[in-house]
């Protein structure tokens, strides 16, 4: 099991689109707070400054992207400290209907600058200790992408499609833009000591084969003790090991994991709630419900019927 890739698909990860910009002139705007999301612009032509409510700046240029994490407000511009108005302001005086480019300024080529904005959503409810341990924001610029030939290649790639007025250009760019942030992650690793350990235990020999045993059957009754005996390594020093990298206990990863595959599951209605209790690895409806209305604030019944 690509185990990266359950985690990505449970959490049900999706690209959105947002807009292609053309922004000439003097130009700002603050983009709001976006929760459980992970938005992301991508420079194609010119500079665009990015400012967080930290205080922290970046600067991109062409072939730089930034992904910013947990959908926290920030502002674009084209120079640092322009007053920025909010983007719902911006969409609404130059008459933006979601078609299209977004553009604002005099529309002079040659000063623009032209980026692709959009987000990573994920289900309502979505955690991972992955997620977690994200860093404020991950940039990658030309030596990250020298580095990375598929990263490179992809980005390449989405910006020739989303620029190329051709049927299908959008979605192409969506599911381009999905297959990036998995390489966004390794980058992000190198500035977060977490993420760069979760990485880790994904690939170590012991603890990874145990998250995977984990994965694949999380049904089945696990304790600390017989995942250890699956990977052959001491009760304590498993438990050691496993609290290391993923800064969680073995049982508390498996009880988070549990409750994500249930959301997972809520969302098949050929599933009942018993169903999915069972499949989530739960002794019994009721044990279900009290552990989801813990973490969730609201019983299975109640979430499936909000989000049917």
């Amino acid at each position: 099991m690509d185990i990266l890739d359950d985690i990505l698909s449970t959490l049900n990860l999706k690209g959105v689109l947002y807009f292609r910009t053309d922004f000439s002139g003097a130009w700002a705007t603050t983009v709001p707070e976006l929760p459980g999301a992970a938005r992301f612009h991508l420079v194609v032509q010119g500079t665009c400054h990015v400012t967080f409510r930290s205080g922290a700046s970046v600067t991109l240029r062409p072939g730089d992207l930034v992904l910013i994490p947990g959908g926290r407000e920030h502002i674009i511009a084209d120079k640092p400290g322009r007053p920025a108005p909010p983007l719902q302001t911006v969409l609404e005086d130059v008459g933006y209907d979601g078609a299209g480019v977004l553009a604002i300024g005099d529309g002079d080529e040659n000063a623009s600058t032209q980026m692709v904005c959009g987000h990573f959503s994920f289900r309502d409810g979505a955690d991972h200790a992955l997620l977690r341990a994200l860093p404020d924001y991950v940039m990658t610029t030309a030596s990250d992408r020298a580095k990375a030939p598929l990263l490179d290649e992809t980005l390449r790639l989405i910006a020739r499609r989303i620029f190329a007025p051709e049927p299908g250009s959008t979605a192409a760019v969506k599911r381009l833009s999905e297959s990036i942030y998995v390489e966004l992650l390794r980058i992000g690793a190198v500035h977060s000591p977490a993420m760069a350990a979760i990485l880790s235990a994904l690939q170590d020999p012991q603890i990874g084969k145990a998250l995977n045993t984990m994965h694949a059957a999380p049904d089945r009754p696990w304790t600390v003790e017989s995942l250890a005996a699956e990977v052959a390594m001491s009760r304590s020093r498993f438990a050691d090991r496993f609290r290391d990298l993923m800064g969680m206990s073995p049982m508390a990863y498996l009880s988070e994991w549990r409750l994500q595959k249930a959301l997972a599951l809520l969302d098949e209605p050929r599933f009942s709630v018993s169903q999915v209790a069972v499949q989530s690895g739960y002794q019994s409806p009721a044990a279900f419900t009290r552990a989801f209305a813990a973490k969730f604030g609201t019983s299975p019944t109640e979430y499936r019927r909000h989000t049917a």
